[in-house]
């Protein structure tokens, strides 16, 4: 979480799961109108982050500000860039409900109607925090801020209900010394933010929930080892937590851990998802850059890496030069080290370790023209797969996908995509060629989506 009048954040130097493949036999090679199915998992390096990302099940997002979609240079690389999106400030408190039980989500739908349009999820950022409070809530204390909070979560979660992937639902409420903040939500009671978790989750259940902070990168570190002492006591009784954000902000020459791959690997042995949320790295260093990636990609449970802001002009530290690509949209090295390792991985299919999906073969309406979608299997994860759809016989076209509740799709690459929702995906070409891909969380559906395609 950041605001531009925030100091820069220095990080103090100081088991999981396996992925599988679909089996041959789950996705045998059928022909049916305008589909044809067949099972592979070959898989080309991708030439964006998202792209690259989306090949081994995960997303590269960015923070977007609505005061700068009316910038096409600033739209145009991060539409071709990135496959998930969060909010800079518009979706916090202050933001959606400056004035008490008043609510503005204009700026927030903005961002999301964009993200959405451009075939993009949306992470929710951020509905319980210290900071960025508007006058009204400062100035209430005990059960009036408590009820305000809940009050808040809910609403705010209704609004969205179904729509976002993730939800930040509490942001940086630890010490550097482990402890947790003495904040005005914390002088509420200790269990405020179990209670804000349990609201969130049932204002919502089919988004991701999340804790969010900054400083928890370093295993060995006191902060660190707090946070991760509370999820651990979620998850033993039942507190609906889903995921942790570490931010990752390396500032002031400090560099990422050695030991950063086991902070996200003991995070994920809990039954979490791990996500890096705000990532910026001063004079963008190649070498951090490409290991904080690295570390993430050797952890199955860690979902995805959002960079916090798109160029170098765009982010609050923008004299540290601390983002892929400098104020003119040009990448820079720290670009390619990390698209390497992303594309390192894209393909790779270890052995399964459990029993292959049932998949049934997709329906389909007759085709309109000749235009024929071919879905190919890719790799599988624990909660999600992937799937490859080429497209042959027209260079226009139209794919409408559909997959069956609960499962979502949650990411896409080489299309342009709109989203009507979780479960319907209307897929373009968008002149990377005919063939694409998804990413589904199955949710328990292991069903393939049906698909039309029309030209």
């Amino acid at each position: 979480m950041i605001t531009p009048s925030a100091p820069p954040r220095r990080a103090t130097k100081v088991p999981r799961w396996v992925r599988g493949v679909l089996a041959a036999g789950a996705a045998s090679t059928l022909a049916l109108g305008a589909v044809a199915v067949v099972s592979s998992s070959a898989s080309a390096a991708a030439s964006t982050l998202g792209a690259a990302a989306a090949q081994s099940g995960r997303y590269f997002g960015t923070a977007i500000s609505a005061g700068k979609l009316n910038d096409s240079a600033y739209t145009t690389l991060a539409a071709r860039e990135f496959n998930m999106v969060t909010a800079e400030n518009e979706m916090k408190i202050d933001a959606t409900e400056p004035s008490q039980n008043q609510f503005n989500f204009g700026p927030g739908d903005q961002v999301y109607n964009w993200a959405v349009s451009h075939g993009m999820q949306v992470r929710g950022h951020t509905l319980a925090w210290h900071s960025q409070q508007p006058g009204w809530m400062q100035s209430l204390s005990g059960t009036a801020l408590r009820n305000a909070m809940i009050n808040h979560i809910q609403k705010v979660m209704a609004h969205y209900q179904g729509k976002l992937a993730y939800w930040d639902v509490v942001n940086e409420a630890f010490n550097e010394d482990g402890s947790r903040r003495q904040s005005n939500l914390q002088a509420t009671g200790n269990d405020w933010i179990e209670v804000a978790f349990r609201t969130a989750r049932a204002a919502d259940s089919s988004v991701k929930l999340c804790y969010n902070d900054y400083n928890i990168d370093n295993w060995s570190y006191a902060k660190t080892q707090g946070v991760y002492n509370m999820v651990r006591d979620f998850k033993s009784r039942g507190v609906p937590i889903d995921c942790v954000g570490l931010q990752a902000h390396f500032t002031g020459g400090s560099s990422v851990p050695s030991n950063f791959q086991t902070t996200i690997s003991s995070f994920a042995a809990l039954g979490v998802d791990v996500a890096l949320t705000e990532v910026d790295v001063t004079n963008a260093s190649t070498s951090q850059y490409s290991a904080l990636t690295q570390a993430c990609v050797n952890v199955a449970r860690c979902v995805g890496i959002t960079v916090w802001g798109v160029r170098d002009s765009d982010s609050w530290r923008s004299g540290e030069s601390p983002l892929l690509f400098d104020g003119s949209g040009n990448k820079k090295a720290a670009y390619n080290s990390v698209l390497n390792v992303l594309n390192s991985v894209g393909g790779s299919t270890p052995p399964p370790t459990t029993a292959a999906p049932t998949t049934a073969a997709p329906t389909t309406n007759p085709p309109t023209g000749n235009c024929t979608a071919t879905i190919s299997a890719g790799s599988i994860w624990n909660d999600r797969y992937n799937l490859s759809i080429t497209v042959t016989g027209s260079t226009t076209w139209t794919v409408t996908m559909t997959v069956p509740t609960p499962a979502k799709i949650i990411a896409t690459w080489n299309i342009t995509a709109t989203w009507p929702s979780s479960q319907v995906l209307i897929a373009k070409p968008n002149g990377n060629g005919n063939t694409w891909g998804v990413t589904i969380q199955h949710n328990g559906n292991w069903t393939w989506p049906t698909v039309t395609c029309t030209t």
